[in-house]
């Protein structure tokens, strides 16, 4: 099988050195005048008692520059991290929190609500919200594909989309509704003290504040008196600082070809997980994980978890259906840095640049524009492309990699053709 798919052919092995929006993406809608936070990474949390420590861990390593968070209760607890500049605020309620709780009664959901700026997209298996599974679409195209592409893998518990997709097996609920009935997770800050810092600090005010009013007695009251010196006090102009100038989209593009290595490898790895009488499904990776599943044909249960457990494989999430016959695995991609990869051409000699060379290929690919607001009102725009190809991702980096502004999205694996499906977006002048 992996002969097949090409996945050994012309890979190094060397892994190369996080996340930006896998599509157009916000950060907030609002529900009956009260705005919500979206988009939030979400991990699950290990350490019940202390977990402060491991929110800041993962706010340093995982997520870089992560100043905000939320606990998810319940028996997977999570937490949930977002960086404040891109429109979060402290006490800001997180719908994902919310939905999930008010649809506690089902482990396992798939949903896509039409709100005010967008279409918002949550999904969680065996009551774990995925690490990509919240995220406010700005596009229909966008949330429609993201909600398919999930809805291949069987056995959710409710599958709720906007009645007018008109997909079958699927219900339209009311959002407003189940964040009324919900319980609420507000945002906080990570850095905010907590326990024995708190308690040290309340201390050394206690002792700060006994000092000042013993000072004010001695001062006041048992110092002889002083003649009054009267001076002119200068008015003080404050200038108000300007505000940061605001960072451009491309100056923090996760590294295109770090994904495109790392995806390779966690489909490699995945494929590798041979189990008798359970067949691996299609395989997602996009730059903050690898998520795919396995069906039961013949095979028990056991014989899946064995291989899972055996495989040396680091899984940031596992589920498995109701009547035991489907798993379902998360992967996580990490160790992605940063890049300031600004654009070097047009929109128009873009697109035919990108024509041309598929044309000399004897390849069809599809391209669009795409424009994005910023929340400073900055416009910036970036031409869509997707394509399928029988190569892997060894054998087209070369040649993507010759775009400045390239962002890689989505990569996908079709188990049973061989096929890889690449999506993405290049910045443009």
């Amino acid at each position: 099988m992996l002969e097949d798919a090409n996945l050994d052919e012309n890979y190094s092995g060397e892994a190369t050195p996080e996340r930006d929006e896998a599509k157009a993406w916000g950060t907030t809608f609002d529900i009956g005048g009260v705005p919500y936070a979206a988009s939030l990474f979400w991990q699950p949390l290990q350490n019940r008692e202390d977990p402060f420590t491991e929110i800041i861990e993962a706010s340093e390593n995982v997520l870089e520059g992560a100043d905000l968070f939320c606990l998810k209760p319940g028996k997977s607890p999570q937490f949930g991290l977002c960086v404040s500049y891109q429109g979060y605020k402290k006490k800001m309620p997180a719908a994902a929190v919310t939905v999930a709780t008010a649809l506690s009664d089902r482990s396992s959901f798939l949903a896509v609500f039409k709100v005010n700026n967008g279409w918002w997209y949550v999904c969680a298996r065996n009551d774990i919200i995925l690490s990509d599974g919240d995220m406010l679409f700005l596009n229909e195209e966008d949330a429609k594909e993201q909600f398919m592409s999930m809805l291949a893998v069987p056995d959710w518990g409710r599958k709720i989309a906007p009645a007018e997709w008109g997909i079958d097996e699927t219900e339209e609920m009311s959002l407003e509704g189940m964040l009324d009935k919900g319980a609420t997770a507000y945002l906080q800050k990570i850095r905010a003290l907590r326990g024995p810092k708190l308690f040290a600090v309340v201390a050394a005010v206690g002792v700060a504040a006994i000092w000042l009013v013993s000072t004010l007695i001695n001062s006041v009251f048992l110092a002889p008196p002083k003649k009054p010196i009267i001076a002119p006090v200068p008015v003080k102009t404050i200038e108000k600082a300007p505000p940061p100038p605001e960072p451009k989209p491309w100056e923090s593009i996760p590294d295109p070809q770090a994904i495109l290595d790392k995806c390779f490898q966690a489909t490699q790895d995945v494929v590798s997980i041979v189990v008798p009488g359970w067949k691996i499904e299609g395989i997602t990776c996009t730059p903050t994980g690898l998520v795919t599943s396995w069906k039961r044909e013949v095979g028990r249960l056991s014989w899946m978890d064995h291989a899972l457990d055996n495989s040396g494989v680091t899984f940031s999430s596992r589920s498995i259906s109701a009547r035991g016959d489907s798993v379902v695995v998360s992967v996580p991609i990490t160790g992605v840095e940063n890049l300031n990869s600004p654009p070097e051409k047009n929109g128009v000699d873009l697109v035919n640049m990108i024509n041309d060379l598929f044309q000399a290929l004897q390849m069809s690919i599809n391209t669009s524009t795409e424009t994005w607001t910023s929340p400073q009102k900055n416009v910036y725009h970036s031409v869509k492309f997707n394509f399928t190809s029988n190569h892997d991702p060894m054998q087209w980096k070369d040649l993507l990699m010759n775009f400045s502004g390239l962002k890689i999205n989505t990569i996908k694996y079709d188990i049973n053709s061989h096929n890889w499906y690449y999506e993405g977006a290049i910045y443009v002048l």
